[in-house]
């Protein structure tokens, strides 16, 4: 087995040296390249056990999900993971199954598994599964949720779901419509809650009340789309729907379908998170899109640095990040008739 010793005696440099490059020290760019020369041709691999026991460092990040099968999560993690993975780290994902004491477990094992990070798409409302993490100061980044009693102690990245919401909507309203449906996810997750406040705004600000018959909550399921663009076109009298996730979007289109409507003759529609469902639909849907890769990069670049700072010197860090629109051909003027 190679050793650092070996690296030593091919290059010529010292152990110390060598030792300092391959725990992520600086050292001078001749001696680099001498260095990952070498290690290339002796086929050298750390041990990144012995060095987490001298550095203190796993070299590894926790990630807790809620559902690994769900195509947003997954594009983000993957975006993560690609810049975690070129600074040398590893990632150990914990798919927690929208459970609470799932996650709680999540986070316990990954303590013990010494990671030195947590990324954290949290189901737990209060946070509460956290607070060992923080007790014991390892950097936290919550992505695409906020938990408010841990507002000043984590890092977030969110997406501005009130302003990309409120403008779908008020897109709808300027085509004409005021009878609009809107799908959310559950109640008491925290981007239903900021997707409904985008929708409120929207209709008050064109002087509407918001129906409460027009809202519904789902649970971000293609089956859950289904059933309430059905409840919604049969029972509601509404002429434009927004469904707010991408698996709702899928299922309410599987169910616009399944109910012979014309989209947009009979009813517009505008769907949620990804650019190909608008491409492989006709017509093309209008859709609301997330910068999934970017909140990836975000959540491991803060973490990096955060990682990168001595304990007493880090601040805490919170992103927004803006939605975008693509525009498709789902959208048409009210009608009377409709």
């Amino acid at each position: 087995m190679v050793t650092i010793k070996d690296i030593a005696k091919d290059t010529g440099l010292s152990l110390a040296t060598i030792s300092k490059y391959i725990n992520g020290g600086n050292v001078r760019e001749k001696n680099r390249i001498l260095i990952e020369d070498s290690i290339r041709r002796l086929n050298f691999v750390v041990n990144e056990f012995a060095r987490g026991l001298k550095t203190s460092r796993s070299r590894s990040i926790g990630v807790i999900i809620p559902d690994l099968s769900n195509l947003f999560i997954t594009t983000i993690i993957t975006s993560a993971e690609d810049i975690l993975r070129s600074q040398g780290y590893s990632i150990l994902v914990c798919d927690c199954r929208g459970d609470s004491e799932q996650e709680k477990e999540a986070v316990q094992f990954l303590l013990g598994k010494r990671v030195d990070g947590i990324i954290n798409m949290p189901v737990s409302h209060d946070g509460r599964h956290l607070d060992l993490a923080v007790a014991q100061e390892v950097p936290i980044i919550l992505i695409d949720r906020m938990v408010s009693r841990l507002e000043d102690q984590v890092n977030t990245v969110l997406v501005d779901n009130v302003a990309g919401v409120a403008r779908a909507v008020h897109m709808l309203l300027e085509a004409g419509h005021r009878d609009i449906g809107i799908i959310l996810g559950p109640k008491d997750v925290f981007t239903s809650g900021q997707r409904k406040l985008g929708y409120s705004k929207a209709m008050i600000a064109h002087g509407l009340l918001p129906q409460n018959q027009h809202i519904l909550y789902s649970d971000y399921s293609v089956k859950g789309g289904y059933a309430a663009m059905k409840e919604l076109v049969k029972h509601r009298g509404i002429t434009a729907v927004f469904a707010s996730n991408y698996e709702m979007t899928l299922g309410a289109m599987i169910a616009v379908n399944d109910l012979g409507l014309r989209i947009p003759e009979e009813l517009s529609f505008i769907g949620f998170d990804h650019e190909q469902l608008s491409q492989v639909m006709r017509p093309r849907l209008t859709i609301v899109t997330q910068p999934l890769e970017k909140i990836g990069e975000a959540a491991a670049e803060i973490l990096l640095h955060q990682l990168d700072t001595e304990k007493e010197r880090r601040e805490i860090k919170n992103v927004t990040l803006p939605t975008d629109m693509m525009l498709g051909e789902s959208i048409a003027p009210y009608s009377a008739e409709q």
